[in-house]
């Protein structure tokens, strides 16, 4: 049995059994609760005490790995370019449609206030602090109490700076410093693993606490985040379609068939490096040189995660809007800003330690408790099934569009794209 099914199964349980003993004994409920309630949070702790040390650490690697790309000659330059503009798309496409989505298919408000009244016993929902003092916050005085604080968001802005610099540095200082980071940020990962092995009895406990406090209204509430989330992150999956047909000029039809069996594994493995060897194989048969798609795919799959920013900040907002945090324009721009940043540095970790690395910062930033991710992690299984497919697709998608801008020779079926794009194309 995989760790995301035993996860996904204490959560039903938790849920379950916290239900009956609301229904059946509330005397019960309440004490069983109380011991519950603080396993589970110790179990918390132990993951949030891992995101500030992990965020450094990847952000300093993830920026560096996109300056030595940067380096790597033009068509590298022009694909990093397209994964920087397409990671803010996804940002700002999650930032509008999941108070859209909300907006038409709100959260039921008696599902909501049960929720929070279960979830707010060990953290306060914060305040959003006046705009000329969010300002001056943005630079920290002092990084260390920054961290301390979970200041994330001035955390975040002297990484950048520093990580900035370190790509400065000539190559044996460079090398010492990211090769530092890299380690702690493996490191990090090891003890996140640990923690996780125990996830189930810590979801289990969470869950029951929150199907005692609140009764059957956990179990609607846990349906409609995974169809919202997942809504956000298909709508950013489909726009692999008309990128692929304009930016490549590829037929719509031709590209929805060559891409459809990488479709098929991303499902099935809910891993983009998995799909890397038939990603290249479909790449070229779509007319990308073997050269060229074996330079941008694979720096794709590394470093693209274009549903990421989308769901990520889905997530965030659809737990403040669970907590009813009011986010203004600023915040709203920092959220996106932060999800970019901690999607991009979220390369290559497993599901569900991204989930926690990528999405904490973001709630942190917001004012709102992360300890719904507890027990939103243990769902995350259909969620990221969407983030995988959207991001084959999408690896595929700026493949072909780079090989067009980049004037390599795409070797297409001329009758289809002549219909398509007039006799010149």
């Amino acid at each position: 049995m995989s760790q995301a099914t035993r996860i996904l199964l204490a959560l039903a349980a938790g849920l379950a059994l916290g239900f009956a003993a609301w229904r059946w004994a509330p005397d019960f409920a309440s004490s069983a609760a109380s011991v519950a309630d603080p396993i589970g949070n110790l179990w918390l702790n132990g993951l949030r005490m891992t995101i500030v040390p992990l965020l450094v650490a990847l952000l300093v690697t993830g920026i560096a790995q996109t300056a030595e790309a940067a380096r790597a000659g033009a068509i590298a330059g022009r694909a990093l370019a397209w994964i920087i503009g397409l990671m803010t798309l996804s940002a700002v496409v999650g930032a509008f449609l999941t108070p859209f989505f909300l907006s038409i298919a709100p959260m039921p408000e008696a599902s909501a206030a049960a929720l929070r009244s279960a979830l707010t016993t060990t953290s306060e929902v914060g305040e959003v602090p006046p705009f000329a003092d969010f300002l001056r916050s943005l630079v920290p005085t002092n990084p260390i109490a920054a961290a301390a604080s979970d200041a994330i968001l001035p955390l975040i802005i002297f990484t950048g700076i520093f990580a900035a610099a370190v790509t400065r540095l000539p190559v044996e200082p460079r090398g010492l410093l990211t090769g530092f980071f890299s380690a702690l940020a493996d490191a990090m990962i090891v003890v996140i693993e640990w923690v996780l092995k125990l996830a189930p009895i810590g979801v289990f406990a969470l869950a029951f606490v929150v199907g005692a406090r609140s009764g059957s209204a956990a179990f609607g509430a846990v349906v409609h985040y995974i169809l919202v989330v997942s809504a956000v992150g298909l709508v950013m999956s489909l726009l692999a379609y008309p990128l692929g047909v304009f930016g490549g000029r590829i037929p719509f039809g031709r590209f929805a068939r060559t891409i459809a069996p990488a479709q098929a594994l991303a499902v099935s493995t809910q891993s983009s490096l998995a799909c890397l060897p038939i990603m290249l194989k479909k790449s070229e048969a779509l007319g990308v040189p073997e050269r060229t798609a074996g330079m941008v795919l694979p720096l794709a799959v590394a470093l693209l995660r274009a549903t990421g920013p989308a769901m990520n900040i889905a997530v965030a907002l659809y737990v403040a809007n669970w907590f009813g945090v009011e986010v203004g324009p600023a915040q709203y721009a920092v959220a996106i800003l932060a999800a970019v940043l901690t999607s991009m540095g979220s390369v290559s970790l497993p599901g569900q330690v991204s989930f926690v690395t990528a999405i904490a910062p973001i709630c942190l930033i917001l004012g709102v408790p992360i300890e719904a991710l507890a027990l939103l992690i243990a769902v995350e299984v259909l969620p990221d099934i969407i983030r995988t497919l959207g991001n084959v697709m999408m690896d595929i998608a700026v493949t072909v569009t780079v090989s067009r801008q980049t004037g390599e020779t795409v070797e297409t079926d001329e009758a289809e794209e002549g219909r398509l794009f007039g006799a010149d194309a």
